[in-house]
Protein backbone atom coordinates (compact mmCIF):
# COMPACT_ATOMS: atom_id res chain seq x y z
CA UNK A 1 0.00 0.00 0.00
CA UNK A 2 1.46 3.61 -0.70
CA UNK A 3 2.09 5.59 2.05
CA UNK A 4 1.75 9.43 2.99
CA UNK A 5 5.64 10.67 4.15
CA UNK A 6 5.34 14.01 5.96
CA UNK A 7 9.31 14.95 6.01
CA UNK A 8 10.43 17.10 8.87
CA UNK A 9 13.38 20.25 8.33
CA UNK A 10 15.68 18.31 10.42
CA UNK A 11 15.46 14.77 8.16
CA UNK A 12 16.11 17.22 5.00
CA UNK A 13 19.15 19.14 6.70
CA UNK A 14 20.62 15.86 7.72
CA UNK A 15 20.52 14.52 3.92
CA UNK A 16 18.45 16.27 1.12
CA UNK A 17 18.71 13.35 -0.82
CA UNK A 18 16.07 11.50 2.08
CA UNK A 19 13.27 13.64 -0.62
CA UNK A 20 14.37 10.67 -2.88
CA UNK A 21 14.49 7.29 -0.27
CA UNK A 22 11.08 6.77 0.34
CA UNK A 23 10.77 4.65 -2.87
CA UNK A 24 6.86 5.09 -4.62
CA UNK A 25 5.15 6.44 -1.64
CA UNK A 26 3.64 10.15 -1.65
CA UNK A 27 6.56 12.78 0.05
CA UNK A 28 4.78 15.55 1.82
CA UNK A 29 7.06 18.61 2.40
CA UNK A 30 5.09 21.43 4.77
CA UNK A 31 5.55 25.25 3.80
CA UNK A 32 7.07 25.71 7.63
CA UNK A 33 10.01 23.27 6.91
CA UNK A 34 10.66 25.15 3.26
CA UNK A 35 10.79 28.30 5.59
CA UNK A 36 13.21 26.85 8.54
CA UNK A 37 15.67 25.78 5.56
CA UNK A 38 15.70 28.95 4.09
CA UNK A 39 16.79 30.31 7.80
CA UNK A 40 19.99 28.53 7.15
CA UNK A 41 21.19 28.68 3.28
CA UNK A 42 23.35 31.22 3.99
CA UNK A 43 25.57 29.24 6.88
CA UNK A 44 28.42 28.48 5.25
CA UNK A 45 28.83 24.95 7.36
CA UNK A 46 26.91 21.62 6.30
CA UNK A 47 23.74 22.73 7.36
CA UNK A 48 23.98 25.46 5.38
CA UNK A 49 25.07 23.52 2.55
CA UNK A 50 22.87 21.12 2.87
CA UNK A 51 19.34 23.89 2.73
CA UNK A 52 21.17 24.92 0.04
CA UNK A 53 21.17 21.56 -1.99
CA UNK A 54 17.31 21.18 -1.15
CA UNK A 55 16.42 24.16 -2.27
CA UNK A 56 18.11 23.19 -5.78
CA UNK A 57 16.10 20.00 -5.76
CA UNK A 58 12.95 21.57 -5.46
CA UNK A 59 13.75 23.86 -7.69
CA UNK A 60 14.48 21.25 -10.25
CA UNK A 61 11.27 19.40 -9.40
CA UNK A 62 9.38 22.04 -10.38
CA UNK A 63 10.48 21.88 -14.00
CA UNK A 64 8.53 18.71 -14.18
CA UNK A 65 5.18 19.88 -12.80
CA UNK A 66 3.93 21.82 -10.08
CA UNK A 67 4.81 21.19 -6.44
CA UNK A 68 1.51 22.39 -5.08
CA UNK A 69 0.01 19.23 -6.96
CA UNK A 70 2.98 17.03 -7.02
CA UNK A 71 5.82 16.05 -9.16
CA UNK A 72 6.50 12.36 -9.70
CA UNK A 73 9.68 10.89 -9.20
CA UNK A 74 11.33 7.99 -10.92
CA UNK A 75 10.65 5.15 -8.16
CA UNK A 76 6.70 6.16 -9.00
CA UNK A 77 6.19 8.64 -6.05
CA UNK A 78 5.05 11.73 -5.89
CA UNK A 79 6.88 14.83 -3.80
CA UNK A 80 4.66 18.18 -3.13
CA UNK A 81 4.96 21.27 -0.65
CA UNK A 82 1.66 22.08 1.30
CA UNK A 83 0.57 25.33 2.78
CA UNK A 84 0.09 25.55 6.04
CA UNK A 85 -3.69 26.39 5.66
CA UNK A 86 -3.38 22.53 5.67
CA UNK A 87 -4.12 22.25 9.60
CA UNK A 88 -7.02 20.71 10.64
CA UNK A 89 -8.82 22.27 13.50
CA UNK A 90 -8.82 19.48 15.33
CA UNK A 91 -4.45 20.31 15.34
CA UNK A 92 -5.66 24.13 16.24
CA UNK A 93 -7.91 22.89 19.34
CA UNK A 94 -4.61 20.65 21.09
CA UNK A 95 -1.72 22.10 19.13
CA UNK A 96 -0.15 25.81 19.57
CA UNK A 97 0.36 26.42 16.18
CA UNK A 98 2.40 29.13 16.44
CA UNK A 99 5.31 26.73 17.01
CA UNK A 100 6.80 25.21 13.85
CA UNK A 101 6.82 21.71 14.69
CA UNK A 102 3.25 21.97 15.91
CA UNK A 103 2.63 23.40 12.29
CA UNK A 104 4.33 20.52 10.96
CA UNK A 105 2.68 18.34 12.84
CA UNK A 106 -0.64 20.07 12.22
CA UNK A 107 0.03 19.10 8.68
CA UNK A 108 0.29 15.65 8.81
CA UNK A 109 -2.79 15.46 11.00
CA UNK A 110 -4.67 16.79 8.50
CA UNK A 111 -3.49 14.55 5.62
CA UNK A 112 -4.59 11.82 7.82
CA UNK A 113 -7.92 13.10 8.31
CA UNK A 114 -8.31 13.82 4.83
CA UNK A 115 -6.71 10.31 3.71
CA UNK A 116 -8.29 7.56 5.95
CA UNK A 117 -7.73 5.03 3.95
CA UNK A 118 -3.45 5.73 3.48
CA UNK A 119 -1.29 5.52 5.85
CA UNK A 120 0.85 8.73 6.65
CA UNK A 121 3.82 8.50 8.52
CA UNK A 122 5.86 12.17 10.34
CA UNK A 123 9.48 11.50 9.28
CA UNK A 124 11.68 13.46 11.92
CA UNK A 125 15.28 13.11 13.68
CA UNK A 126 13.45 15.26 16.64
CA UNK A 127 12.40 12.36 19.39
CA UNK A 128 10.10 15.13 21.05
CA UNK A 129 8.02 15.65 17.21
CA UNK A 130 7.73 11.54 17.48
CA UNK A 131 6.50 12.09 20.79
CA UNK A 132 3.92 14.89 19.86
CA UNK A 133 2.90 13.38 16.86
CA UNK A 134 1.86 10.26 18.67
CA UNK A 135 -0.08 11.78 21.33
CA UNK A 136 -2.43 13.09 18.48
CA UNK A 137 -2.67 10.02 16.66
CA UNK A 138 -0.26 9.95 14.01
CA UNK A 139 2.41 7.53 13.48
CA UNK A 140 6.00 8.93 13.46
CA UNK A 141 8.97 7.59 12.49
CA UNK A 142 12.57 8.00 12.91
CA UNK A 143 15.04 8.57 9.52
CA UNK A 144 17.33 5.70 9.83
CA UNK A 145 18.22 4.39 6.25
CA UNK A 146 21.73 4.41 7.10
CA UNK A 147 21.43 3.33 11.15
CA UNK A 148 23.07 0.34 12.05
CA UNK A 149 23.01 -1.86 15.13
CA UNK A 150 25.59 -0.34 17.81
CA UNK A 151 25.58 -3.33 20.01
CA UNK A 152 26.36 -5.85 16.67
CA UNK A 153 29.42 -3.04 15.16
CA UNK A 154 32.14 -4.95 13.45
CA UNK A 155 35.09 -4.68 16.59
CA UNK A 156 37.91 -5.58 14.18
CA UNK A 157 39.29 -8.92 15.98
CA UNK A 158 38.05 -12.05 17.09
CA UNK A 159 39.06 -14.21 20.17
CA UNK A 160 39.81 -17.86 19.80
CA UNK A 161 40.05 -19.91 23.05
CA UNK A 162 42.74 -22.47 22.36
CA UNK A 163 45.43 -24.83 23.60
CA UNK A 164 49.07 -24.21 24.11
CA UNK A 165 50.11 -26.57 21.24
CA UNK A 166 48.12 -23.92 18.57
CA UNK A 167 49.69 -20.97 20.05
CA UNK A 168 53.38 -23.07 20.00
CA UNK A 169 52.55 -23.94 15.98
CA UNK A 170 51.80 -20.47 14.99
CA UNK A 171 54.62 -18.94 16.97
CA UNK A 172 56.95 -21.44 14.80
CA UNK A 173 55.18 -21.98 11.53
CA UNK A 174 54.03 -18.15 11.16
CA UNK A 175 51.14 -18.97 9.38
CA UNK A 176 47.40 -20.55 10.73
CA UNK A 177 44.87 -21.83 7.53
CA UNK A 178 41.23 -20.43 8.42
CA UNK A 179 39.11 -23.37 9.48
CA UNK A 180 36.94 -20.75 11.93
CA UNK A 181 34.58 -19.21 10.97
CA UNK A 182 34.12 -15.90 7.98
CA UNK A 183 36.45 -13.11 8.25
CA UNK A 184 36.73 -9.88 6.97
CA UNK A 185 40.36 -8.42 5.45
CA UNK A 186 43.00 -7.46 8.03
CA UNK A 187 40.52 -8.76 10.83
CA UNK A 188 42.26 -9.81 13.23
CA UNK A 189 42.52 -13.05 15.45
CA UNK A 190 43.59 -13.22 19.54
CA UNK A 191 44.77 -16.46 20.33
CA UNK A 192 44.07 -16.78 24.24
CA UNK A 193 45.31 -19.71 26.32
CA UNK A 194 44.20 -19.99 29.90
CA UNK A 195 46.80 -21.80 32.06
CA UNK A 196 45.96 -22.85 35.82
CA UNK A 197 47.22 -20.00 38.18
CA UNK A 198 48.93 -17.88 35.74
CA UNK A 199 48.70 -15.26 32.98
CA UNK A 200 46.89 -15.63 29.81
CA UNK A 201 49.22 -16.35 26.98
CA UNK A 202 48.18 -14.53 23.85
CA UNK A 203 48.88 -14.08 20.60
CA UNK A 204 47.66 -12.18 17.53
CA UNK A 205 47.30 -13.26 13.92
CA UNK A 206 46.10 -10.96 10.91
CA UNK A 207 43.89 -12.28 8.24
CA UNK A 208 44.14 -12.24 4.80
CA UNK A 209 42.11 -12.44 2.83
CA UNK A 210 43.75 -13.42 -0.31
CA UNK A 211 45.40 -16.36 0.75
CA UNK A 212 42.21 -16.92 3.64
CA UNK A 213 45.50 -17.58 6.50
CA UNK A 214 46.44 -15.43 9.58
CA UNK A 215 49.83 -14.68 9.73
CA UNK A 216 51.58 -12.70 13.04
CA UNK A 217 51.89 -9.06 12.99
CA UNK A 218 54.14 -7.57 10.21
CA UNK A 219 54.58 -3.70 11.14
CA UNK A 220 54.71 -3.72 14.82
CA UNK A 221 56.50 -5.74 16.55
CA UNK A 222 56.84 -4.29 19.94
CA UNK A 223 58.90 -1.28 18.98
CA UNK A 224 58.49 2.21 20.74
CA UNK A 225 57.50 4.77 18.51
CA UNK A 226 58.17 8.58 19.81
CA UNK A 227 58.53 6.96 23.30
CA UNK A 228 55.39 4.51 23.69
CA UNK A 229 54.71 1.07 23.00
CA UNK A 230 51.25 -0.71 23.07
CA UNK A 231 50.28 -1.67 26.48
CA UNK A 232 47.54 -4.39 25.44
CA UNK A 233 46.68 -6.43 22.57
CA UNK A 234 44.12 -4.11 20.70
CA UNK A 235 46.45 -1.37 20.82
CA UNK A 236 49.36 -3.81 19.04
CA UNK A 237 46.35 -4.23 16.45
CA UNK A 238 45.65 -0.80 16.24
CA UNK A 239 49.78 0.00 15.78
CA UNK A 240 50.27 -2.95 12.83
CA UNK A 241 47.04 -1.34 10.75
CA UNK A 242 48.36 2.41 11.50
CA UNK A 243 51.95 1.14 9.95
CA UNK A 244 50.54 -0.69 7.50
CA UNK A 245 51.14 1.22 4.05
CA UNK A 246 48.53 -0.57 2.05
CA UNK A 247 45.97 0.00 4.34
CA UNK A 248 44.41 3.64 3.41
CA UNK A 249 41.78 4.13 6.26
CA UNK A 250 41.72 2.93 9.56
CA UNK A 251 39.53 3.53 12.09
CA UNK A 252 39.40 3.40 16.02
CA UNK A 253 36.83 3.52 18.39
CA UNK A 254 37.14 2.92 22.40
CA UNK A 255 36.20 4.64 25.18
CA UNK A 256 37.38 7.69 27.18
CA UNK A 257 41.45 7.05 28.08
CA UNK A 258 41.53 3.56 25.26
CA UNK A 259 44.52 5.89 23.65
CA UNK A 260 42.87 6.47 20.28
CA UNK A 261 44.46 9.65 19.72
CA UNK A 262 47.87 8.79 21.24
CA UNK A 263 48.54 5.89 19.14
CA UNK A 264 47.48 7.28 15.59
CA UNK A 265 49.39 10.56 16.87
CA UNK A 266 52.64 8.41 17.42
CA UNK A 267 52.11 6.15 14.46
CA UNK A 268 51.61 9.16 12.35
CA UNK A 269 54.74 11.50 13.87
CA UNK A 270 56.87 8.11 13.51
CA UNK A 271 55.94 8.31 9.60
CA UNK A 272 56.51 11.54 8.28
CA UNK A 273 59.06 12.61 10.99
CA UNK A 274 61.00 10.42 11.27
CA UNK A 275 60.50 7.60 8.06
CA UNK A 276 59.37 10.63 5.83
CA UNK A 277 56.76 8.26 3.98
CA UNK A 278 53.88 10.87 4.02
CA UNK A 279 54.62 14.64 3.38
CA UNK A 280 53.18 16.03 6.79
CA UNK A 281 50.70 15.09 9.60
CA UNK A 282 47.47 16.59 9.24
CA UNK A 283 45.15 16.78 12.14
CA UNK A 284 41.81 17.93 12.78
CA UNK A 285 38.36 17.23 14.60
CA UNK A 286 35.00 18.65 14.48
CA UNK A 287 34.64 21.96 16.33
CA UNK A 288 31.83 21.59 18.84
CA UNK A 289 31.31 22.40 22.08
CA UNK A 290 30.36 20.13 25.38
CA UNK A 291 28.49 22.25 27.58
CA UNK A 292 27.99 26.40 26.78
CA UNK A 293 29.53 27.48 23.50
CA UNK A 294 33.12 29.99 24.41
CA UNK A 295 31.55 32.27 21.62
CA UNK A 296 32.88 34.46 19.28
CA UNK A 297 37.28 34.14 19.90
CA UNK A 298 39.19 36.64 18.72
CA UNK A 299 43.19 36.66 16.47
CA UNK A 300 43.82 34.30 13.27
CA UNK A 301 42.51 31.26 12.47
CA UNK A 302 45.13 29.80 14.17
CA UNK A 303 44.37 31.09 17.52
CA UNK A 304 40.47 30.46 17.07
CA UNK A 305 41.36 26.83 16.85
CA UNK A 306 43.50 26.42 19.43
CA UNK A 307 41.00 25.59 22.28
CA UNK A 308 39.47 23.12 20.15
CA UNK A 309 43.08 21.38 19.07
CA UNK A 310 43.79 21.75 23.18
CA UNK A 311 43.57 17.80 23.17
CA UNK A 312 45.61 17.11 20.22
CA UNK A 313 48.18 19.69 22.06
CA UNK A 314 48.11 17.73 25.09
CA UNK A 315 48.71 14.40 23.43
CA UNK A 316 51.33 15.69 21.34
CA UNK A 317 53.29 17.19 24.38
CA UNK A 318 52.79 13.58 26.15
CA UNK A 319 55.12 12.38 22.92
CA UNK A 320 57.69 14.53 22.59
CA UNK A 321 58.37 14.77 26.09
CA UNK A 322 58.40 10.89 26.37
CA UNK A 323 60.47 10.77 23.60
CA UNK A 324 63.90 9.89 24.70
CA UNK A 325 67.02 12.51 24.36
CA UNK A 326 69.16 10.17 22.27
CA UNK A 327 66.00 10.12 19.38
CA UNK A 328 65.39 13.52 19.58
CA UNK A 329 69.08 14.45 19.16
CA UNK A 330 69.81 12.03 15.81
CA UNK A 331 66.91 13.78 14.39
CA UNK A 332 69.39 16.45 13.09
CA UNK A 333 68.39 16.69 10.09
CA UNK A 334 66.01 19.66 10.68
CA UNK A 335 66.56 20.25 14.12
CA UNK A 336 70.10 20.05 15.65
CA UNK A 337 70.89 18.87 19.11
CA UNK A 338 67.72 21.05 20.10
CA UNK A 339 64.73 18.73 21.12
CA UNK A 340 62.47 19.82 19.00
CA UNK A 341 59.04 20.85 20.31
CA UNK A 342 55.31 21.38 18.97
CA UNK A 343 55.63 25.10 17.68
CA UNK A 344 59.48 23.55 15.69
CA UNK A 345 56.92 20.68 13.79
CA UNK A 346 54.30 23.16 13.08
CA UNK A 347 56.85 25.86 11.82
CA UNK A 348 58.96 23.20 9.77
CA UNK A 349 55.19 21.92 8.17
CA UNK A 350 56.06 18.69 9.49
CA UNK A 351 52.42 18.84 11.45
CA UNK A 352 48.87 20.75 10.11
CA UNK A 353 46.49 21.45 12.96
CA UNK A 354 42.87 22.12 10.15
CA UNK A 355 39.41 22.65 11.51
CA UNK A 356 37.16 20.47 9.35
CA UNK A 357 35.39 23.52 8.32
CA UNK A 358 37.81 24.26 6.09
CA UNK A 359 38.33 20.64 4.80
CA UNK A 360 36.11 20.44 2.20
CA UNK A 361 37.24 21.36 -1.59
CA UNK A 362 40.65 20.43 -0.48
CA UNK A 363 42.85 17.76 -2.10
CA UNK A 364 45.46 16.37 0.01
CA UNK A 365 47.66 13.99 -1.34
CA UNK A 366 50.80 11.68 0.45
CA UNK A 367 50.00 13.13 4.07
CA UNK A 368 48.76 11.23 7.36
CA UNK A 369 45.56 12.74 8.12
CA UNK A 370 44.02 11.71 12.03
CA UNK A 371 39.78 12.79 12.14
CA UNK A 372 39.67 13.14 15.76
CA UNK A 373 35.93 12.97 17.72
CA UNK A 374 35.00 11.61 14.39
CA UNK A 375 31.80 10.38 16.21
CA UNK A 376 30.25 13.66 15.87
CA UNK A 377 30.12 14.06 12.00
CA UNK A 378 27.49 12.84 10.09
CA UNK A 379 27.28 10.24 7.63
CA UNK A 380 27.84 12.49 4.51
CA UNK A 381 30.26 14.47 6.57
CA UNK A 382 32.53 11.34 6.83
CA UNK A 383 32.32 10.96 3.18
CA UNK A 384 33.36 14.16 2.05
CA UNK A 385 36.31 13.87 4.61
CA UNK A 386 37.35 10.54 3.26
CA UNK A 387 37.04 11.83 -0.54
CA UNK A 388 39.58 14.18 0.64
CA UNK A 389 42.38 11.68 0.43
CA UNK A 390 44.83 11.70 -2.53
CA UNK A 391 47.22 9.63 -3.71
CA UNK A 392 49.39 7.98 -1.36
CA UNK A 393 47.65 9.56 1.70
CA UNK A 394 46.42 7.68 5.08
CA UNK A 395 43.11 8.31 6.46
CA UNK A 396 43.08 7.47 10.49
CA UNK A 397 39.39 8.28 12.20
CA UNK A 398 39.16 8.24 15.78
CA UNK A 399 36.07 8.10 18.01
CA UNK A 400 33.94 7.14 20.78
CA UNK A 401 30.35 6.70 19.87
CA UNK A 402 28.98 6.66 23.71
CA UNK A 403 30.25 10.15 23.96
CA UNK A 404 28.48 12.34 21.22
CA UNK A 405 27.53 16.24 21.42
CA UNK A 406 25.49 16.42 18.29
CA UNK A 407 21.70 16.90 18.14
CA UNK A 408 20.16 13.67 16.21
CA UNK A 409 22.99 11.64 15.95
CA UNK A 410 23.50 8.41 18.15
CA UNK A 411 25.49 5.69 18.60
CA UNK A 412 24.67 3.85 15.59
CA UNK A 413 23.77 6.56 13.10
CA UNK A 414 27.06 8.90 13.25
CA UNK A 415 29.79 9.15 10.37
CA UNK A 416 32.54 6.98 12.37
CA UNK A 417 29.96 4.07 13.51
CA UNK A 418 28.93 3.98 9.70
CA UNK A 419 32.13 4.24 8.27
CA UNK A 420 33.41 1.18 10.28
CA UNK A 421 30.64 -0.99 9.23
CA UNK A 422 30.28 -0.11 5.68
CA UNK A 423 33.95 -0.32 4.45
CA UNK A 424 34.72 -3.44 6.75
CA UNK A 425 34.92 -5.47 3.39
CA UNK A 426 37.27 -3.40 1.82
CA UNK A 427 41.36 -4.57 1.29
CA UNK A 428 42.42 -1.00 2.37
CA UNK A 429 40.75 -0.54 5.39
CA UNK A 430 41.41 -1.85 8.93
CA UNK A 431 39.32 -1.43 12.37
CA UNK A 432 40.16 -1.88 15.57
CA UNK A 433 38.19 -1.61 19.00
CA UNK A 434 40.00 -0.66 22.27
CA UNK A 435 38.79 -1.99 25.15
CA UNK A 436 40.99 -1.46 27.90
CA UNK A 437 41.51 2.28 29.23
CA UNK A 438 45.15 3.28 30.06
CA UNK A 439 45.12 6.71 31.02
CA UNK A 440 44.74 6.11 34.90
CA UNK A 441 42.68 4.13 37.22
CA UNK A 442 40.48 6.86 38.06
CA UNK A 443 39.56 7.76 34.34
CA UNK A 444 38.44 3.94 33.86
CA UNK A 445 36.32 3.62 36.45
CA UNK A 446 34.81 7.21 35.15
CA UNK A 447 34.20 5.43 31.81
CA UNK A 448 33.16 2.03 33.32
CA UNK A 449 30.14 3.55 35.58
CA UNK A 450 29.32 7.01 33.73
Amino acid sequence: MKKIYVLDTNVLIHNPDALFAFEDNDIVVPITVIEEIDNFKRGLDEKGRNARQIGRLLDDLRNSGSLQDGVKTENGGTIRVVLSRYISETAKEILITDNNDNLIIGTALFLHKENPDTPVILVSKDANVRIKADAVGLKAENYETEKIDFNELYEGFSVLECDLELIETFRTKKVLKNEYGHFFPNQFLKLVHHPEDQPDIIEIARYNCDTDSFYPLAFYQDQELFGITARNPEQAMAFDLLLDPDIKLVSLIGKAGTGKTLIALAAGLNQVVEKDLYTRLVVSRPVFPLGKDLGYLPGTKAEKFNPWMQPIYDNMEILLTTKSEEESKSNGRIFGKKKPSLNDYLDFGFIELEPLTYIRGRSLPNQFIIIDEAQNLTPHEMKTIITRAGEGTKVVITGDPYQIDIPYLDSGSNGLSIACEKLKNEKIVGHVTLLKGERSLLANIAAKFF
